[in-house]
């Protein structure tokens, strides 16, 4: 099967938990309970980190040694903060505003965060997929299905801690179901053209999974950290980061 597909295939699963997080505001009217949604972000946070380090920057040490892996982990990471300072938005997860001079939607700015964030969560699962379809390489088709179901699974309180909201400043629930969705259809996206790029240029994957790596990293420091760190509830995150770290830890290495 051509990785490509694959990519497709993997992320298109990412996208289908992230709606049906998001499904959750057709069963609830409120937001998430406080103490829930730290631990969630806790957890986000953990997968995602986890995800970093044994699906990224291990592998991309293995192919191309250490250089290209901190070069391209920093370029990730400078790449999402240029995209955070550039693109006015709302972080949906904290609620703050950021770069905000053009009149625009809230809903606008929403999607504009969400697109930001799933960038490279895409670009982690497709590389995953591309990389066990290369000969010779360390990766296996178990371990690429093992981050997508990490990262899937943390997409789900991710769709509904934006369609709850929605719906409590007065979105139907049809629509504020749908915005949630979209936290995930850019991943399919994002997670095709890596693996097209990974397989088409020769060399380039080290780079390309470090990058990956750095972006997720900063999306893990700049919201879902401080996400999790809601003030009577700090070890609820702190504990949902260390499960949520041993979760795609173990998956990571027992499958992959």
């Amino acid at each position: 099967m051509h990785p490509a597909l694959l990519a497709l295939i993997g992320t298109g699963g990412t996208f289908f938990l992230t709606a049906f997080g998001a499904a959750e505001v057709y069963l609830f009217k409120k937001n998430l309970d406080e103490r829930i949604q730290s631990m969630f972000f806790g957890f986000a946070a953990g997968v995602m980190t986890a995800a970093s380090v044994w699906s990224m920057l291990l592998p991309a040490i293995d192919e191309g040694g250490w250089i290209p892996a901190c070069i391209g982990f920093l370029c990730g990471g400078a790449f999402l903060l240029l995209l955070d300072r550039s693109v006015p938005h709302i972080h949906a997860l904290l609620n703050k505003n950021r770069n905000q001079p053009y009149s625009l939607s809230r809903t606008t700015l929403i999607i504009l965060a969400i697109t930001l964030h799933n960038i490279p969560e895409g670009l982690a699962v497709g590389l995953a997929f591309a990389m066990a379809t290369v000969e010779g390489s360390s990766a296996t088709m178990a371990g690429a299905t093992a981050l997508a179901v990490g990262i899937g699974l943390q997409n789900i309180p991710e769709g509904a801690s934006v369609s709850l909201p929605m719906f409590r400043e007065g979105c139907s629930k049809t629509r504020s179901f749908l915005i949630g969705a979209a936290s995930g259809a850019v991943e399919p996206v994002s997670g095709v053209m890596g693996a097209l790029l990974a397989v088409s240029i020769a060399g380039v994957m080290p780079w390309i999974l470090a990058f990956s790596a750095g972006a997720m990293i900063f999306v893990v420091a700049e919201e879902l950290i401080p996400g999790a760190k809601i003030e009577e509830h700090v070890y609820s995150g702190s504990i949902g980061v260390m499960l949520g770290f041993a979760v795609m830890m173990g998956m990571d290495v027992a499958l992959g």
